[in-house]
């Protein structure tokens, strides 16, 4: 097969002058046709002019790889990319020594950071792909086992006890009636004529005040005692509220008590009032 005219040109160019830099093209051009191995020599002997010539270096790098010579390559490349960090040749070069090596993990290292210097090159994204999906561990299932919190709405429901309902109250109109005195004649009986010593007085909420208990606070003068009832009687009174009020399950008697009681005393204000003069 009849060399590249480019090829020709720069032989001779090179051959005419040994110093020439135009040995890195000729160089690229020989990496390109698959000369590997005079791109080898042409860049050898350039470099022992140039030194720094860096895009020269990245080319024997990448015909080393080639030829297989994988150490040698990496040597060229490092001391490429210790004076040109961000040299994307280079760093696509040393991928693909750990590539061939079968250092997946420093390979695919390599490669991502030549994707970040060429965002858009497709072949980079898809070896990244494949590298990732060989040796970096999938991200752990959704797990399924368990109930989703309409299933335990559902079982909490269907397991829980059935909710406790309350008896009707009883009518707090027919114990007040039970309960409180029918007239204001009546009270005034009970006042000036209470039963014997020792009899039951009963009422909705309890025993009642002793008749003398009665008897004295209806003579009692108002201005002397500040209050409608003796001390005694309103604690008593306020004892039966707060027993009404604690009882839970009996709250709704414990009120019609209490309604029975404040119309009781309700009638002995009424009888006080008729008495005085």
């Amino acid at each position: 097969m009849a060399d590249n005219p480019r090829i020709e040109d720069l032989r001779r160019r090179v051959q005419k002058d040994p110093a020439s830099i135009a040995f890195a093209q000729l160089a690229e051009e020989c990496r390109r046709a698959e000369q590997y191995q005079e791109a080898v020599d042409v860049c050898r002997a350039g470099l022992e002019l140039h030194h720094g010539y860096l895009s020269a270096r990245v080319t024997l790098g990448r015909a080393l790889i080639e030829l297989d010579h994988l150490d040698e390559a990496q040597i060229e490349l490092e001391l490429v990319l210790s004076s040109a960090p961000e040299n994307l040749a280079a760093i696509r070069g040393l991928a693909e020594i750990f590539h061939r090596r079968g250092s997946l993990a420093q390979a695919l290292k390599q490669y991502r950071a030549a994707l970040a210097l060429a965002r858009n090159d497709p072949d980079l994204e898809r070896t990244v792909t494949e590298l990732a999906r060989a040796i970096e561990p999938k991200p752990p299932a959704p797990v399924t086992d368990g109930l989703s919190f309409e299933e335990m709405a559902s079982e909490f429901m269907k397991h829980s006890p059935p909710p406790t309902v309350a008896p009707p109250a009883e009518p707090v109109s027919a114990l007040a009636e039970e309960a409180a005195p029918t007239s204001v004649a009546e009270d005034e009986a009970d006042i000036t004529d209470p039963p014997p010593s020792g009899g039951p007085a009963a009422t909705a909420g309890g025993a009642a005040p002793s008749p003398e208990v009665i008897a004295s606070a209806a003579e009692v003068p108002v201005a002397e005692t500040g209050t409608d009832l003796p001390q005694d009687d309103a604690t008593r009174v306020q004892a039966c509220h707060a027993e009404a009020e604690s009882g839970v399950a009996e709250r709704s008697r414990g009120q019609a008590t209490v309604a029975a009681l404040d119309q009781w005393l309700d009638a002995i204000h009424v009888a006080r009032a008729q008495r005085r003069p």
